[in-house]
């Protein structure tokens, strides 16, 4: 007699609505977050050539761009200034009439509590040197002076109206500085998302393109190691300690691991940024017609969620969002 398998663990698999209903992960509009890149000085949306389908951004145009995602159901937008002057401190950073401070206030107004209004928190695209700090005589990036400048830019940011603040600069005590510097103006009520395991990775190239970035050197000073598990794991329980409300692995493919990680022991909400590098990929092997777009796109999302990411910041939310609710997508 054949000996037949005792576990069919195909059975469920045989039917869209079997897979359906045992699905162990989904994913919903709300899941995602749409990173948006404004241009001062510009009149129209601008290309950005390594990352086909995203633009740079007038001020003008952002109230639509806000209006898509909030009609999409996304769960927020992240905003990005680049703007026309730098300076060695980043003082655009901090003036209430720099560019990404009056982009918070605008798509403020345009949402409408509709998505939550986040705003990164980095001197990088303020600087003429590039790096995410100021820089000391001898041309490290001064941790401690560049807190005191990110203290200024939080609550500068929160006057403009953010809903939640993403310190992306990777300074030892970054959170507890922002923190004490928001509660101090009567901001308690704004958010801190910390880019808490963010690595010094390859993966970046195309959103230095998207930003205009001046950087010459690198950031492996105070970026993570990509060799390091650990500390990823450590720098995220620092983070929540000091008082992020919710901790960030970047970037998130190649990271999984440490997204997994993370995810086990965080006492906050886990999110995870899909890169410029993971977008511009798919997005160019697809155009080579040598994987489906379309299936490669949501299969990297849920396979970040699945490691533990309760929101991933990704340039396909709304495409992916607008997909998900015209039912194209297995929620």
């Amino acid at each position: 007699m054949t000996a037949f398998p005792e576990r069919r663990l195909r059975r469920l698999r045989a039917t869209p609505a079997l897979r359906r209903l045992v699905a162990e992960t989904d994913l919903a509009p709300r899941h995602l977050v749409l990173p948006v890149f404004v241009k001062e000085g510009i009149e129209v949306a601008q290309p950005i050539a390594t990352m086909p389908g995203v633009h740079q951004h007038p001020l003008a145009d952002l109230p639509a761009v806000v209006e898509e995602a909030a009609a999409a159901g996304v769960g927020g937008v992240m905003l990005f200034g680049v703007p026309a002057v730098r300076d060695a401190v980043g003082s655009g950073a901090t003036d209430p009439d720099g560019i990404l401070n009056r982009a918070i206030a605008v798509a403020a107004e345009a949402a409408a509590g509709r998505l939550t209004v986040q705003a990164d928190l980095c001197l990088d695209e303020f600087t003429d040197h590039g790096h995410c700090g100021v820089l000391a005589a001898d041309g490290s990036v001064d941790n401690d002076a560049t807190l005191e400048v990110y203290a200024r830019m939080a609550v500068a940011q929160a006057d403009a109206g953010a809903d939640i603040l993403g310190l992306s600069g990777m300074m030892d005590g970054q959170v507890r500085a922002v923190r004490a510097a928001l509660d101090a103006v009567g901001h308690s009520r704004v958010a801190i998302l910390a880019y808490a395991a963010k690595y010094a990775s390859a993966f970046y190239g195309p959103f230095r393109d998207a930003v205009e970035s001046t950087l010459d050197g690198d950031r492996r000073t105070y970026q993570l190691d990509p060799a390091n598990g650990r500390e990823g794991v450590q720098e995220a329980l620092v983070d929540a300690d000091e008082g992020a409300d919710v901790v960030m692995v970047k970037p998130a493919g190649p990271y999984l691991d440490v997204l997994a990680r993370v995810a086990d022991v965080s006492p906050v909400p886990v999110w995870a940024y899909q890169v410029s590098g993971e977008y511009a990929m798919i997005e160019h092997a697809a155009a080579a017609g040598l994987i489906d777009r379309d299936r490669a796109v949501v299969e990297t999302l849920l396979g970040i969620r699945r490691a533990g990411a309760e929101t991933i910041l990704t340039y396909w939310a709304v495409e992916v969002a607008q997909r998900l609710r015209a039912g194209e997508v297995r929620a």
